[in-house]
């Protein structure tokens, strides 16, 4: 077991998330920051679909029952038993990710661990006062040396499928400023200030299915970008997608910091 003294704002058991529910409405989930989350299995010799805990902010104390090796931000630390590991705050970004040797062990839901906060499906949130169950080791941490984190960028987008929606100038709007992460933001979606987003067409769609990265319009013209816990299907027409390889980004801005987007290279 991993026994859990302390927590900070949120935090979280994900995998890769719960796919293949979403003509029944139960989102994905899955760690928002991929890349991170499967380096910290990687550490600790996990595959790639075991479980992790994702941290925001910090604040977060275990200890553990047995010894073992644990990932915290790609760092490998063995913690024997009864010893203290205490999750301080990033310098940088929101989420951390820990990964135990073994692997997370809540019971599934739905063939995954993950904890979708829209809906709350899969694990409750970890509380202080939790024990954890682990698994068995699979193999010992290999000997790598880890690979550099991806370098952050602008948020590539593929246009569509509602850009017809919008002005002819809408997506050059989206890519030719710079957008502030707003307070409100969660794993649910990167919500973002800035230019507003001028409609071409008046009324709602009908609700519609929605992906991951889709970057959706309210009637206030600025975009949310939804994350691993967004819902299946809206009513807010979408001008475009962000590209996969750069949603991990969505996991680590900060309240108040920027990011930009750019059309994403087609053919």
């Amino acid at each position: 077991m991993i026994e859990v003294l302390e927590t900070g704002p949120l935090v979280t058991v994900q995998d890769r998330g719960r796919v293949g529910f979403a003509h029944l409405g139960v989102p994905r989930a899955g760690a928002l920051d991929a890349p991170a989350a499967a380096l910290a299995n990687r550490v600790v010799g996990n595959d790639p679909d075991d479980a992790v805990l994702e941290v925001l902010l910090g604040g977060l104390v275990l200890r553990s029952t047995v010894a073992r090796w644990l990932a915290v931000d790609g760092r490998a630390v063995w913690l024997p038993p009864g010893k203290e590991l205490r999750i301080e705050p990033p310098a940088t970004g929101l989420r951390s990710y820990v990964a135990v040797a073994g692997g997370i062990a809540v019971e599934p839901v739905l063939g995954s661990r993950s904890t979708d906060t829209l809906a709350w499906v899969g694990p409750p949130r970890v509380a202080a006062g939790a024990r954890l169950p682990v698994g068995e080791p699979r193999r010992e941490p290999p000997a790598f040396d880890a690979p550099r984190p991806p370098r952050p960028g602008p948020l590539r987008v593929v246009p569509g499928p509602r850009d017809d929606w919008f002005a002819a100038d809408a997506l050059d709007v989206l890519c030719g400023a710079p957008y502030v992460v707003e307070a409100d933001s969660n794993r649910v979606g990167l919500r973002l200030d800035g230019p507003a987003l001028t409609r071409a067409r008046d009324g709602e769609l009908p609700s519609e299915g929605m992906v991951l990265g889709a970057v959706q319009v309210p009637p206030t013209g600025r975009p949310v970008v939804f994350l691993a816990d967004h819902p299946p299907t809206g009513g807010y027409p979408v001008i475009g997608v962000v590209h996969p390889d750069d949603l991990w980004q969505c996991a680590q801005l900060r309240p108040g910091e920027q990011v930009r987007f750019r059309r994403a290279a087609t053919g």
